[in-house]
C-alpha cells in the first residue's frame, strides 16, 4: 500500500466585518495511505477535457479532523489540489475520495 502525505483544506465561514461573511480555508498537514489510485479523462462540450481522479486516501485523523470532517474541501495529491467529493468516517481514520481539480481559493492564497 502506497503512503501519502499532504495538505487538507478545511473551509470555515466567518464574519470578517459586520454583516460580511467570507469562507476562509485552513490547511493542515496529514499522513495516510492511498487505497485506490486511478484517473479519468472526460471530453464533454469543451475543447480540452476535464481530468478527474477517483483516488481514495485513508488518513489518521486527529481530533480537529474528526470534529470538522464536514468542512473538508480539498486535499493535495501529486502537487495538485483535488476536490474531496466524499468523506467516510471510520474511527480513528477518515477515508477521502478525490474528484476534480480544486479551482477555489486555498489557505495560502
Amino acid at each position: 500500500m502506497a503512503k501519502w502525505s499532504g495538505m487538507i483544506g478545511f473551509a470555515e465561514t466567518k464574519e470578517t466585518t459586520p454583516s460580511v461573511y467570507e469562507t476562509l480555508i485552513t490547511e493542515r498537514k496529514y499522513y495516510g495511505d492511498i487505497l485506490k489510485n486511478n484517473r479519468r479523462f472526460a471530453f464533454q462540450s469543451e475543447v480540452n477535457g476535464d481530468i478527474t481522479v477517483s483516488n481514495s486516501i485513508s488518513i489518521v485523523a486527529d481530533p480537529y479532523a474528526m470534529n470538522h470532517f464536514f468542512s473538508i474541501r480539498y486535499a493535495t495529491f501529486c502537487g495538485v489540489k483535488w476536490i474531496v467529493s466524499n468523506v467516510e468516517v471510520e474511527y480513528p481514520r477518515l477515508t477521502l475520495t478525490l474528484g476534480g481539480v480544486w479551482n477555489g481559493s486555498s489557505g495560502n492564497d
